[in-house]
């Protein structure tokens, strides 16, 4: 049995596809990249979002290791695994019941097994990939999280830095005037960022009972 046989042909195309990108990346295809790197900074902001509107999103996409790695890493991974797993799964039914399944069926059973066998070989390649804090999100998305007011105090007119950090943990920092005009944010102070206008956000003294002494 071979990879290019009928039933296998969706496992043909997915490691044929995983090979194009590979070229791509080898041979610096720019704007491919780019298109990728715009893919990945919308499916990071959305991710983003919907982590912080439901508890459901944030445990599926652990599950699937989206927002670990890269997308483009993330999707490469996700054909290989596809692949292995969809060829190795036909000869398994190849010798037990002498035929394999037909293509439709074997790509959505691999379909379905390798989302979250793909989740876990993600782990490790995240450990092995440099670390970067300026993962891409939309600024949109810091709104209703918390900021410590890093250096000098915030006032109308007069922003101070703030460290605030995304739906993935990684911090980003930013200029935070108050939201009252007529308050003032001292250096130290953990704010609720309530609104953005273009680049500047504005913020509120956070009274959460886990902040009391």
């Amino acid at each position: 049995m071979t990879l290019f046989e009928p039933h296998n042909l969706p496992f043909a195309a997915s490691l044929i596809a995983l090979f194009m990108i590979a070229l791509l990346q080898i041979l610096g295809a720019g704007d491919f990249l780019e298109g990728a790197d715009d893919i990945e900074i919308e499916v990071d902001a959305d991710l983003a979002d919907g982590l912080e509107a439901s508890g459901f999103f944030d445990g599926l996409s652990s599950v699937l290791g989206l927002g670990r790695v890269p997308f483009l890493i993330w999707l490469s991974s996700l054909m290989f695994v596809f692949t292995v797993i969809g060829v190795a799964g036909q000869a398994v039914i190849v010798s037990i019941i002498g035929s394999p399944l037909s293509a439709g069926l074997a790509a959505v059973l691999a379909g379905v097994a390798a989302l979250p066998i793909n989740g876990l070989a993600v782990r490790p390649i995240e450990k092995i990939l440099p670390k970067d804090e300026t993962t891409a999100v939309s600024l949109q998305s810091l709104v209703r999280r918390d900021a410590v007011i890093q250096t000098g105090t915030a006032r109308a007119s007069s922003p101070a830095r703030a460290k605030v950090k995304d739906a993935f943990g990684h911090p980003h920092f930013v200029m935070v005037e108050p939201h009252d005009p007529q308050a003032e944010l001292i250096e130290g102070e953990t704010v609720l960022l309530v609104r953005r206008e273009g680049e500047t956000f504005f913020g509120v003294r956070y009274e959460s009972p886990l902040l009391q002494p």
